[in-house]
């Protein structure tokens, strides 16, 4: 049963089998190459193309390809596709393969040594407007920045250039360079807005590619949100400004042109883009989230509004980036129709929630991941992040979650399972609450590779809640060595900061409670507590250590979690990705024979809206078809599934075992006598904080001196984020390296944005 037990590491790296066989492991690495290769050169070759698409060479480029396509069922608008949007799409393509045919969930210790690693994990900015910044991340930021001071002096000096060929009064002169800056300023803010819906779809093949799990991503989306705001806000200011000057605002603010742009169409598009802006900004999506993810749904009247403003030809520039999103939305919006089985929702005493899903024994996912939860008594729209408390260790038929009661979702979530267990105990409730928590699951996203066992050192710092993935990884460490499966880490050190010591009891949902003398031999856990706001123990804090997880109630709501997104099936993802990309390029071809040009349908605004139109029946009619076969393929095997299970309780295979992983820690009965206990291994301070200087000199003294590689995971508010990055750079950055010699590579895992 191991290799079903172990979904993220049943292609693992056993090297030395792969060796064994000679020459023929030649043929798959040949492979590989050949695949990064090409994907690097069109990536490359398409950003080179962005970058210089304002110079005279890559003009004169984009005019021979357009020749080409001028005479064909997609006239110009094929070019720009094939210029912009194409490349990104035939990326996508290829990374389908690569990842079904190398999977990047093995271990790979010599990962650790390489550049490309070490500078993700390489904090350069700690402090400042984007917060924690590795030095990929910092290059990204440059490369940005050069763009955009290459663009705009580009174009300045040609439209000063330009508009000095007219001999036109100054003020005329003014005008004119207003209205060409104003839509280079577009056209600029058009090209970042490919980038901006990149990262925000939470399961795109691109991000699993290159490993960036979706709360990273969620960053740079806001990154870009902000630049692009800012690109399309001069774009009106200086068209609203070259209109008044010629004292014509109002009219040509309404103007809806059949042939060139529609201005009211973009007016509406810049309105709604700028009130989502403002409610994106932290301060106030921090004090009205509510606010903020209602007026997000605005990005259907920004998209819309923008192809009826520019018309196909122009949104082709950036259709590649919104098809991509649009898929994932679809797949996403198909997987949360489903109304999932709550094994288990209990209140521990502490406050904390802790939700148990049911899942099909073939979904994947790792102890870094997280999904999206929506419960529908709270909210219709809602959907909150969560990282997941268990490992896939813990069981193969649920995931489960820890949740802190911290605003108003989550305060009434907290309110209605301590109402049902309150009638639990007097009596008042003796069968399943059906229907009273209506839950319904995205993801699971997250880390395609777990990198968490990939370090012999780890560190993992949290704050509070922040525990809650690491209560994952803990539990995944200590099942894969009790179990002899791959698994590097050899010294754990856990920095956990709490306000009270009754967050302490967090730990007991930790499925491995006991650590046996077999895996402690292999295994150094040091767990380091920290209750800043208590100056000494309370009374009862041996009662508070063994706390035991109050009975939770059962909601059965007809279904298991859908493996659709996220780390789901990577030959239907790929085969709902082409039939797509297909459905939606031949309804734009016949779309173009049989109506548009039989009609003479010419008014850019209708063209555009013709385009939008044939990607969302792509996605919807041959995609859906390819999801719909997806999804019955995923029944079926959960029905095979479940007769497999039925046959091994009927042989007498650990039924009661197994209806005990669904209700309990599994792990979590009575430790042997050879055995400790977490509890015991956890050393409690009071009053007072980490001192992280101290701390990890020590660790790396102990994890072997010069050289060693040490993780470092943290997870928690920003400040702790802050300063542990600063701490890791300081480390790294000192003469002749750390004083240990260790290097340290910085992880978040947070959704503090």
């Amino acid at each position: 049963m191991a290799h079903q037990r172990e979904p993220l590491l049943q292609n693992g790296g056993d090297g030395n089998a792969a060796a064994a066989k000679g020459s023929p492991a030649l043929l798959p690495s040949l492979a590989r190459s050949v695949l990064k290769f090409l994907m690097w050169a069109v990536f490359l070759t398409w950003a080179a193309g962005i970058f210089f698409y304002p110079t005279k060479p890559a003009q004169a480029a984009l005019g021979q390809l357009t020749a080409v396509t001028k005479h064909s069922v997609f006239s110009n608008t094929g070019a720009l596709f094939l210029a912009f949007s194409a490349p990104i799409l035939i990326v996508a393509a290829l990374a389908y393969v690569y990842i079904s045919a190398f999977p990047g969930d093995h271990i790979e210790k010599k990962k650790l040594r390489s550049l490309s690693f070490r500078l993700w994990t390489f904090p350069v900015l700690i402090d400042g407007p984007f917060g924690v910044v590795s030095a990929v991340e910092f290059i990204g930021i440059l490369v940005f920045i050069l763009y955009l001071v290459f663009s705009m002096i580009y174009y300045m000096v040609d439209s000063v250039t330009f508009v000095s060929t007219f001999h036109v009064p100054v003020i005329k002169s003014s005008e004119l360079i207003l209205v060409v800056m104003g839509l280079r300023f577009g056209i600029v803010g058009l090209f970042c807005m490919i980038f901006f819906f990149l990262p925000v779809s939470r399961g795109s093949v691109l991000l699993r590619l290159i490993d960036i799990p979706f709360e990273h991503a969620a960053r740079y989306h806001v990154w870009l949100g902000h630049l692009t705001m800012a690109l399309f806000t001069l774009h009106g200011l200086c068209y609203v400004i070259s209109w008044s000057l010629a004292g014509c605002l109002i009219e040509d603010l309404v103007k809806w042109k059949e042939t060139g742009v529609a201005n009211l169409a973009g007016v509406i598009s810049l309105a709604a883009g700028l009130v989502m802006w403002a409610t994106s900004l932290r301060p106030v999506r921090q004090r009205f989230f509510e606010l903020f993810f209602y007026t997000h749904q605005l990005y259907i009247v920004f998209v819309v509004f923008l192809v009826l403003h520019v018309g196909d030809s122009v949104f082709s520039i950036a259709a590649g980036a919104v098809f991509l999103f649009m898929l994932d939305r679809f797949l996403r919006f198909w997987q949360s129709r489903a109304k999932v089985d709550i094994v288990s929702a209990a209140c521990r005493p502490c406050g904390t929630v802790e939700l148990v899903f049911s899942k099909p024994p073939s979904l994947r996912y790792n102890a870094l991941s997280f999904i999206f939860v929506q419960v529908r008594e709270l909210s219709f729209l809602q959907w909150h992040p969560f990282s997941v408390s268990s490992s896939p260790m813990d069981g193969r038929y649920h995931i489960s979650i820890l949740i802190k009661a911290l605003g108003t979702w989550t305060d009434t979530l907290k309110s209605i399972i301590m109402d049902v267990e309150e009638k639990k105990t007097r009596g008042d409730y003796d069968q399943p609450q059906t229907g009273r928590i209506t839950a319904s699951i995205e993801g699971p996203y997250g880390h395609e590779s777990p990198y968490h066992l990939m370090y012999e050192n780890l560190i993992l710092v949290a704050g509070g809640i922040g525990i809650s993935p690491f209560v994952a990884i803990l539990s995944d460490i200590i099942h894969r060595i009790d179990q002899g499966m791959p698994c590097a880490p050899r010294n754990v050190l856990v920095l956990w900061s709490v306000k009270k010591s009754t967050e302490l009891s967090l730990l007991s949902a930790v499925d491995a409670q006991s650590v046996s003398s077999s895996v402690s031999d292999r295994l150094h856990l040091d767990i380091q507590a920290f209750v800043t706001q208590e100056s000494e123990a309370p009374l009862e804090d041996g009662i508070v250590e063994d706390e035991q997880k109050v009975p939770g109630i059962f909601v059965k709501n007809g279904a298991a979690m859908s493996g659709l997104v996220g780390t789901g099936d990577n030959f239907w993802a790929g085969m709902y990705f082409a039939a797509s990309t297909l459905g939606a390029v031949l309804a734009y071809a016949l779309v173009q024979m049989y109506y548009v040009k039989r009609f003479h349908v010419y008014a850019w605004w209708h063209l555009g809206l013709l385009l939008l139109l044939c990607m969302a029946a792509g996605v919807a009619l041959a995609g859906g078809l390819v999801v719909l076969l997806w999804h019955l393929s995923e029944k079926r095997r959960m029905q095979h599934d479940r007769w497999d299970t039925d046959a091994d309780a009927g042989a007498g295979a650990c039924a009661d075992g197994a209806d005990a992983e669904h209700t309990t820690n599994g792990a979590g009965g009575a430790a042997s006598a050879s055995a400790a206990s977490l509890a015991a291994l956890r050393t409690t301070r009071y009053g007072c904080r980490p001192k992280f200087q101290a701390e990890f000199e020590a660790f790396a003294e102990r994890a072997g001196g010069a050289w060693a590689d040490v993780g470092v995971l943290v997870c928690g508010p920003s400040g702790l984020q802050t300063s542990v990055a600063r701490e890791c750079r300081s480390q790294n950055l000192r003469p002749g390296g750390a004083k240990s010699g260790a290097v340290f590579h910085f992880n978040s895992h947070s959704f503090d944005l």
